[in-house]
Parts: C-alpha cells; structure tokens; sequence
C-alpha cells in the first residue's frame, strides 16, 4: 500500500448535480482505505463541455479556477470520470501553455490526477477492494478513460473482487455508447444509433447491472434501457465500491 494519507476530491459537475450518492461513496470509499479526503469549495466544470464546443478562452477560464483550487499542496486528485481526467491531464497543459502564470502549474496538476480505479490499482497498488455485491454485472469502458487514459482492466479487476458479484462479457464494451458530450446534441440521429447498438449488446449479455466509470455514459445508457422498459440498471464503479460487506 502506498504511503499516499491524504486526496483531493473533484467530484465532477455531473455526479454533483444527478448523483451526490456516488460522490459520497467515493469519499466513503477513500475513507475506508484509510485515506482523508478534501473537497475544496469552489470547484465547478472542468471546461469539456466549452472546450468541445469551441470555446476555448471559456474552457481555459475554468481550467485556470480549478487549477487554483487544486494546487495549493501536492495531494493526488481523484476523479470518478475518465473525461473530466482527460481533461485535466492531457487539455490544461495544452489550453495554459502560454500562460506564464499557469502552465507548470497545470502541467503539475496533470501529473498528479487519476481516475478512481486508476488511482486505486495503479497508485495505490490495490488487487481487491472489501465490499459485496449480488448478480450478474457487466463493464461498460467509456471513451475518454479507455482511450484517454489507458483505463479498462483495473475497473474489470476490481469488479472481479467484489464478494458476490458475478461478471458477464459484454459484446463491444469498448465501443461508444454515442453519448459523446456535445457529439449527442449535434449528432443525435447518429447517436441514437450507437446508443440502440450498446443497448442490444447490454440486453444480450444477461447483465442485470451495467457498471461505468462515467456518470455522462451512465446516463445515457440508463435512458435509453427506460425507454425499452429494460430491467437492467445502470451504476457506477464507485457505488459498487461503496458498498460493505
């Protein structure tokens, strides 16, 4: 185990508006492991959202906030999200590189931020996380956290973990579910497409849980299953995590 005592937590704009349970089993999570954890005040977006659209003296604006508010000591940054990781990892140096008061600040910050699995199998070296579960649970790898960060086993690792859980294959986990930030406002006949394809892989699986690592694909999914009337739930990482033996 590392010597790692103490994280800062960016909970992410979506988990604090649609899911403050899977905030609050992030921080339940980190704090099991022994860990303190701080959630700076302050913190919003990360600036994705502006940044995909084009905005990019929006995105750096908010790039420089969030800078501020996590570089006031050296502590790893947890994100329960692949793109907001992305974003800070591999888009503040890019967006701040010409700013002289920010950019090593940024590229600091970058070198200091994981997505939770990704902290919690790469950083802290963890094999098995103590907690249960019950059914047949199926992993969903978004985009960003896949292709951004190289994150796919250590979710699929610590999900094989968890006491009573039984993980099923799903066809094309790696495959988008369309949701894709603004790609799914611009694009929606072209996202609903994807979304209907995931959708026949999730129901072919026989998973009764599907479990993410984004809160933005986890919400697209579990629409798009209501309208079917599908039975299948959608969760993430964290609140499988969360939950104690």
């Amino acid at each position: 185990m590392s010597r790692i005592t103490r994280v800062q937590l960016f909970v992410t704009c979506l988990v604090d508006a649609f899911a403050p349970r899977t905030g609050l089993a992030v921080v339940d999570l980190l704090e099991r492991l022994g860990l303190e954890v701080e959630c700076p005040d302050g913190l919003t977006c990360c600036g994705q959202p502006q940044l995909n659209g084009g905005f990019a003296m929006e995105a750096a604006a908010l790039a420089r906030r969030t800078v501020d508010l996590l570089t006031v000591d050296d502590a790893p940054v947890i994100v329960p999200s692949g793109s907001c990781t992305d974003m800070i990892v591999h888009q503040y140096p890019r967006l701040l590189a010409d700013d002289a008061r920010y950019a090593e600040r940024a590229r600091q910050l970058a070198s200091r931020c994981y997505e939770l699995s990704q902290f919690l199998v790469d950083v802290l070296g963890l094999e098995v996380v103590d907690a249960r579960g019950t059914g047949h649970v199926a992993y969903h790898a978004s985009c960003h956290g896949l292709r951004g960060l190289g994150v796919r086993r250590q979710p699929e690792q610590l999900l094989d973990g968890v006491d009573g859980l039984t993980r099923v294959p799903l066809s094309e986990a790696d495959v988008c579910c369309g949701f894709g930030g603004l790609f799914a406002v611009k694009m929606p006949g072209v996202s609903g497409a994807m979304l209907q394809r995931k959708l026949d892989a999730i129901e072919a699986s026989g998973a009764d849980t599907i479990v993410v690592t984004d809160l933005s694909c986890g919400l697209h999914i579990a629409g798009g299953l209501r309208r079917r009337g599908s039975r299948v739930r959608v969760v993430h990482l964290a609140d499988v995590l969360g939950a104690e033996p």
